[in-house]
């Protein structure tokens, strides 16, 4: 019983840990400590009627006597935070503290016996109701069975409340939200977006020096070309490039996703809607053009035309996976963030070099969310049909 409810104890720990619980995985794992602490002195020594064997005998328990007031100021500190989370965590910290009492008690050999037997009475009904309310809550998704509500609660003050946001932040489940961020790009503002696979900072292709103004905001190498989105392949044939028939079976096969072709660039970019921005776009020979399979996005494009993109993080750094680390790293740089939550993928894009697709077939430039297996068995799978 003892090796079984210490090992409880630190399962729940790992468990609180692996669901970010800091506090719940802190307590348990604590509670694991004293648990198998207690248990093995008491109970054995008790067995076996001779603390000398242990070496817990009269005059030799200062160290027990030590680890427990360690242990009552450690779940002294757990009690104040659990009561800002509910009451039976609260419960649980304080009958811990009773245990650990007893613990102490028993060290300097006063500890009475219905007292003892009490505490662990309570510490088990509350240990057991704990255990089934959190089983059920979980299974169920809806409180079934009352956890009680926090008894502290740190209230932030109205000024912090009020504080204002480094820049436009609309919605992007809101039409409002939508066009607010597509006038800002028109206008020729930077804003971020969020994409199909990471958060991205877009800006019109109409506007030159707001693809300069990327640059900036990054701090990105001028020799790090910059892509463009657009919003379907209808539109890059109407633009009618000069692409092979392989090369449109392919990019048939991997738009809308996350893989970006790199193609010959030319004149016919400006018929796509690129315009001014012709010269900051891609490299003096090639583009890479991707159409992403995001419906904000795409409606977005269609609004402003093609968006000059890159992802929205300091150069070097980490992608952004959420609209905050946007705001957080780069809001007090940019005229507005589309906030759509967690990104869809982790990583970036894959980008694939197809200059020379029908002589020597297609590279891997940048591995990303699509596994460079896969774009090269959909390539060869559309080359042999």
């Amino acid at each position: 019983l003892i090796l079984v409810g210490g090992f409880v104890q630190l399962l729940a720990g790992f468990l609180a840990f692996r669901k970010y619980d800091h506090l719940g995985g802190a307590a348990f794992l604590t509670f694991s400590a004293l648990w198998s602490s207690y248990g093995a002195t008491r109970v054995l020594c008790a067995a076996l009627v001779s603390g000398p064997l242990l070496g817990i005998g009269a005059g030799n328990t200062e160290g027990f006597t030590a680890g427990s007031v360690a242990f009552l100021v450690l779940n002294a500190f757990l009690i104040v935070l659990a009561s800002s989370f509910n009451v039976v965590l609260l419960c649980l910290t304080l009958a811990m503290e009773l245990l650990t009492i007893c613990f102490l008690l028993f060290t300097l050999e006063s500890l009475p016996l219905p007292f003892e037997i009490s505490m662990l009475s309570i510490l088990s009904v509350v240990c057991f109701y704990g255990a089934t309310a959190s089983l059920t809550n979980c299974l169920f998704g809806k409180d079934l069975l009352v956890m009680g509500p926090a008894l502290l609660t740190v209230q932030s003050s109205k000024k912090d409340r009020e504080d204002p946001l480094p820049c436009v932040c609309p919605k992007s489940h809101l039409t409002s939200g939508l066009r607010t961020i597509a006038e800002l790009l028109n206008t020729g503002a930077v804003c971020g977006v969020p994409t199909d696979t990471v958060y991205a900072l877009a800006a019109s292709c109409k506007h030159p020096q707001a693809i300069e103004k990327v640059y900036r905001i990054k701090d990105r190498p001028q020799e790090k070309p910059i892509c463009i989105f657009i919003s379907n392949l209808e539109q890059l044939r109407a633009a009618a490039p000069p692409i092979s028939p392989l090369l449109w079976e392919f990019m048939e096969n991997v738009y809308p996703g996350g893989i970006g072709c790199i193609i010959q660039k030319g004149e016919w970019l400006k018929k796509l809607g690129v315009g001014a921005g012709y010269s900051r776009v891609g490299t003096q020979d090639s583009i890479m053009i991707r159409v992403p399979d995001l419906t904000v996005l795409v409606h977005l494009i269609d609004m402003t035309g093609p968006l000059a993109i890159t992802s929205a993080n300091p150069s070097g750094e980490v992608d952004s996976t959420h609209h905050d680390m946007v705001i957080s790293r780069l809001g007090h740089k940019l005229e507005g963030v589309l906030c759509d939550g967690d990104s869809d993928e982790v990583v970036a894009s894959t980008v694939v070099n197809c200059t020379k697709i029908d002589e020597s077939g297609i590279t891997i430039v940048r591995e990303g969310c699509i596994p460079a297996g896969k774009v090269m068995q959909i390539f060869e799978r559309v080359k042999n049909r």
